[in-house]
Order: C-alpha cells, then structure tokens, then sequence
C-alpha cells in the first residue's frame, strides 16, 4: 500500500470505520500541524482530504488487487512516480499542497530539505503504520523512501515561473508557493 495507508489501514483495523474514510480524517488531523508553520489550505488541499480517501473507499469496495506480479510491480512502480509528478504539479501550480505536503513545504520553508523532510515524514507514518498492526511491505517501504527525492526534483520542476510582483502576491497568499520557489537543495 502507498500514500501512508499502513497506518491508515492500522487504524480501520482497530476501529473498524473504512480505510478511505480514515484517510480523509487523518488529513485532516495533519492539517492542525500546519498552523503553527503558517500553512494555508488551497482546493487542492481540501480535495486532496475528501476525494483521496473517498475513491480510496470506493475502489476498495469494487476494484480486486492485481495478481499478477509483473502487474503488481508495474502498478507499483507507476503509482510511486505518477505519485511524485503530481506532488510537483498541484504544488508548483499553486493548488494548495496536500496534507503531508504542506507540512513538506512548511518545513522547507524553515531551510530543511524537502527530500528529507518528506522522506521523515513518510518513514514516522510508517512506523505508526505499524504500530498500529498496519501491513508494510516493500511497496510501503518503497514508497516512503522514494516521495521525498521525487519530490524534490518535480516540485521545482513543474513550479510556474511568475513575474516578481505576481511571486510576492503568492507568496503572501499561500507561503507553501514560497518553498516551492526555493532552490533545491
């Protein structure tokens, strides 16, 4: 599983409420993080919190697992990279990062590096994940030691280049923009 659903799948195990709603309420959660890093939500903020955890449910309920290995490892290793692409795309155009995002980008911010930023991020979910009696396997551990250098090269990457007096509006108006203008380190 990706997208820290080790600790969310621990968590639906324990309580019994689905694995896409418990996505949409740990967003959520994550997202009191932000306030004392100064995050603003944008729509893809809010959109990443219900519609990822909503078609997470859906397709639990009426999409079987792939059987195959070569379609396991493929869906794998694309989902890992298109995951990557989009964190750089919704990010660098200014949509509003999503949970784990924000608290990336609140942290770079603050001079840390976005690749080790997230790669913490994802690797404290995952031990969470399976504290919880969450399952790990080379996916979630793959997954969680890869976001953070994707990250790093696609968020500047797709970043949208704006003229100076257009950068200070952005950045006044959403300072996750701000970290996505810093340069890579």
């Amino acid at each position: 599983m990706t997208r820290g659903t080790c600790s969310i799948q621990g968590l639906s195990r324990l309580t019994g409420i689905g694995t896409g709603i418990w996505v949409c309420l740990a967003g959520a959660l994550v997202m009191l993080l932000w306030i004392p890093l100064r995050q603003r939500p944008g729509l893809g903020t809010l959109s990443n919190v219900v519609v990822i955890g909503l078609v997470l449910e859906l397709c639990l309920a009426l999409i079987e697992p792939a059987r195959d290995p070569a379609a396991r490892w493929t869906l794998l290793l694309s989902g890992v990279l298109l995951n990557g692409v989009a964190t750089g795309l919704h990010i660098g155009a200014r949509f509003g990062p999503g949970p784990r995002d924000g608290l990336m980008t609140g942290l770079a911010e603050r001079g840390m590096s976005l690749r080790a930023v997230r790669t913490g991020i994802e690797l404290t979910v995952l031990a969470g994940g399976i504290a919880l009696g969450g399952t790990a396997g080379i996916g979630t551990l793959l997954y969680a030691l890869s976001i953070g250098p994707l990250a790093h090269v696609f968020v500047p990457a797709f970043r949208i280049a704006t003229t100076p007096l257009a950068a200070g509006a952005a950045r006044r108006a959403h300072p996750a923009y701000a970290s996505s203008q810093a340069p890579s380190r």
